[in-house]
C-alpha cells in the first residue's frame, strides 16, 4: 500500500523525530510511506491534486488534526490521525479549528492520542466517535561516540575554571512561544550569580525567526544562560547523557520527546507542571514538576544536594520507559492501524 504521511516536520523537533519513527513502522510492514511537511499545502485541495497523480495513494496519516487532519478532508482515500498536544492545548480554543478537527475525526478510521489524558481530555472538548486509540511513543536513543563535551561548552560560550565542576541544566525545545524557553532567565541568572557552577543551557532549532531573535538577544542580556547551536540527534542524546538534569519549560505539552528520551539517557528530569508533562512525569518519582521559576530554583537545589533523590529519579525514569515506551509495541500498534486503512 502506498500511504501520504502528512506531519509538521521543521528539522531536529520533536513532531520530525515522532513522524521520521512512525514511517518507520509503517515501511517495516511493507508499504510505500512518502513522508510531507504540511508547510508544502496550503489547502485541502493541494493534497487531494497530489493524489490524482501517478503512483497514486491508497490511504493517508497526518500528525495534528488541524494542521495535518484538515489537508486529508478532500484527499479521497481512507486515512488515520495523530494528535499533537497543540490540538486540545491550544486549536481547540477557537470555534473554527474545533469544528474541523470534529470533522476529521467524523472522516477518519482512526485516531491516536499518547496519553489517556489526552484521549479523555479530546473527548471532552471534541465530538468524536469512540475510534481514539491510546499508544505512547515508543523511545530509542543513539548517543554519537564523537561528541566532545568540552567543545561544546566552550563553542556555546560556557567558561569556567572548574569545568567538570559545572552542573548544566539543559533545556531542549524549537524556539517558539509555546515552549516558553525565556520562563526561567531571571530566576536563573539570579541563581547562577549566587552559585556560578550552575548553568541553563537552551538548545532546540530556530523555528519563530522573530521570537529567536527575542530569546537571542534576552539571552545576551544575562548571565549562566545560554544559547547552544541546534545537533544532529545523535550528539543532541551526548549532550543530554553530559548534562546534569533536562529542562522543560513549555506553556503547554502533548507528550514531550526531550523528556522520555532523558530519562532513556539516565538524566533527571524537572517539566513545568502542564498536563502533558504531567501525564508522564510523576513528581519524585521519575522526575520534579514545578509551577514558577523560584519553585524550579528551589528544587534544582535541591536535586544538587540530594544523591538520593537523584539516583531514584534515574533508576525510576529508565523503568517507566522501559515499560511504558516499548518502540516494538509502538510498531505492532501503528502496524495494525495502518492495516484498518485497506
Amino acid at each position: 500500500m502506498r500511504v501520504l504521511f502528512l506531519a509538521p516536520n521543521s528539522p531536529k523537533t520533536g513532531n520530525c523525530t515522532t513522524a521520521e519513527r512512525i514511517r518507520n513502522h509503517i515501511v517495516a510492514a511493507g508499504h510505500t510511506c512518502v513522508l510531507c511537511d504540511t508547510r508544502e499545502f496550503s489547502s485541502a485541495s493541494d493534497v487531494s491534486s497530489l493524489m490524482t497523480q501517478e503512483p497514486r495513494f491508497e490511504a493517508a496519516l497526518a500528525i495534528h488534526l488541524f494542521k495535518g487532519g484538515r489537508l486529508l478532508l478532500d484527499a479521497g482515500v481512507p486515512f488515520g490521525v495523530v494528535f499533537g498536544g497543540t490540538d486540545v492545548n491550544e486549536d481547540v480554543k477557537d470555534e473554527h479549528k474545533r469544528a474541523v478537527m470534529e470533522e476529521v475525526l467524523h472522516k477518519a478510521r482512526f485516531a491516536v492520542a499518547f496519553t489517556d489524558k489526552l484521549k479523555e481530555r479530546a473527548e471532552e472538548l471534541l465530538v468524536c466517535a469512540s475510534k481514539i486509540y491510546v499508544q505512547p511513543q515508543g523511545i530509542e536513543t543513539r548517543v554519537a561516540s564523537h561528541f566532545s563535551w568540552s567543545d561544546f561548552l566552550h563553542r556555546t560560550g560556557v567558561r569556567a575554571k572548574q569545568e567538570e565542576n559545572v552542573r548544566v541544566f539543559l533545556l531542549v525545545c524549537g524556539l517558539r512561544r509555546v515552549k516558553d524557553p525565556l520562563y526561567l532567565l531571571d530566576a536563573f541568572a539570579e541563581w547562577h550569580s549566587q552559585n556560578p557552577l550552575v548553568t541553563l543551557i537552551i538548545i532546540g532549532p530556530k523555528i519563530d525567526p522573530v521570537f529567536t531573535t527575542e530569546v537571542e538577544e534576552s539571552v545576551k542580556r544575562s548571565v549562566g544562560v545560554y544559547l547552544a547551536a541546534d545537533l544532529s540527534q545523535e550528539e543532541l542524546h551526548a549532550a543530554m547523557q553530559k548534562s546534569f538534569a533536562l529542562v522543560n519549560s513549555s506553556l503547554s505539552e502533548g507528550m514531550s520527546a526531550a523528556i522520555l528520551e532523558a530519562m532513556d539517557l539516565g538524566l533527571p528530569v524537572l517539566a513545568r507542571d502542564v498536563p502533558g508533562n504531567a501525564a508522564i512525569v510523576e513528581h519524585e518519582v521519575t522526575g520534579l514538576l514545578y509551577s514558577s521559576p523560584q519553585e524550579f530554583v528551589n528544587m534544582s537545589r535541591k536535586l544538587l544536594n540530594d544523591h538520593e533523590l537523584q539516583e531514584r529519579l534515574v533508576r525510576n525514569g529508565k523503568n517507566y520507559i522501559t515499560t511504558c515506551h516499548n518502540p516494538m509495541k509502538e510498531r505492532i500498534a501503528y502496524q495494525k492501524l495502518v492495516e484498518t486503512l485497506h
